[in-house]
């Protein structure tokens, strides 16, 4: 009897333990245990490979994607969907794959999905460049500096302020994600289509703030797939209005342009440009060899 209490003991001293530790805010699938008298949480990147995270931050972008992928490996569940900024931006039109990370989380430059097809990545991790071999050279990881956010909500009782709607917005982003405020350059409603367009800018050159961070967990919130262990979700709230999302598009402006070619299209946009082409040669050979007009005078 003694053995079997003395065992009780031990066993309900080590669930204390396991729940005095606590949980990961900022990372629902995050597993807690204690080490050493310190609170330990790890993310399952791989059948065999736990990262330590910290969860006062957000998780970096390429541990949550591979975190994302070992889910779906063996069955878990990861999921429950106004305008290009400049030229050069671009969203991301691969989806989610499993990367390659650097020790302290950032994407390596050169990507392959276990596959043999490799392309070069920007520092949020989406492809910058056509896809090739494993030859393909990425000489480094070039900087997302500028994010566009189009949202589209759904239908509300009065129409928004803009001045209001980005103090808003800011206050949202620095107390749910603890980004800085002030990294909201504009933001453009309109109040006809719904739709809010928010630009997250950082000075070129800057390494201390990831935008891909923040844009991750962003696009989780407002699909309604958040990534905190909290799963509730804190809708910004304009004059007292609730702002739900229908939709939500995520430009990426590089530090430098990327160097997608004609071999990102597909078949049909390409025959179409041909068709394009065609008829604008056919009619300039109609044009050239059309008999010339008369002048008639009036």
């Amino acid at each position: 009897m003694r053995g079997f209490i003395l065992l009780s003991l031990a066993v309900f001293a080590a669930v204390a333990t396991v729940d005095s530790c606590g949980v990961c805010e900022t990372m629902k699938w995050a597993t807690c245990e204690e080490n050493s008298g310190n609170c330990e949480c790890k993310l399952q990147l791989d059948t065999t490979v736990k990262q330590l995270i910290n969860c006062k931050k957000l998780v970096p972008k390429c541990f949550l994607m591979k975190a994302e992928m070992q889910r779906a490996r063996v069955g878990l569940s990861v999921r429950s969907i106004a305008g290009k900024p400049v030229e050069t931006a671009f969203v991301d039109n691969d989806g989610i794959y499993d990367p390659e990370c650097e020790n302290d989380g950032k994407f390596k430059a050169k990507q392959c999905n276990r596959t043999e097809e490799c392309w070069c990545v920007n520092s949020v991790g989406v492809r910058r460049t056509d896809v090739g071999d494993k030859n393909i050279q990425c000489p480094k990881l070039v900087e997302t500096y500028w994010i566009r956010v189009q949202l589209k909500h759904k239908e509300i009782k009065t129409t928004l302020n803009e001045d209001k709607l980005k103090e808003t917005m800011g206050n949202y982003i620095s107390s749910r994600y603890q980004f800085d405020k002030k990294l909201i350059d504009t933001i453009q409603y309109d109040p006809d289509g719904r739709f809010i367009v928010m630009d997250v800018k950082k000075e070129k050159g800057e390494r201390n703030t990831d935008l891909g961070n923040m844009a991750y967990y962003l696009e989780k919130d407002f699909k309604v797939l958040p990534l905190f262990f909290d799963e509730s979700l804190v809708s910004p709230q304009v004059d007292g209005q609730k702002l739900e999302m229908e939709k939500v598009v995520v430009y990426y402006v590089d530090e430098e342009a990327p160097t997608f070619t004609m071999k990102n299209l597909s078949g049909g946009i390409i025959a179409v440009i041909v068709v394009v082409v065609l008829l604008v040669v056919l009619g300039l050979v109609a044009l050239v060899s059309a008999p010339p007009s008369k002048i008639t005078e009036s």
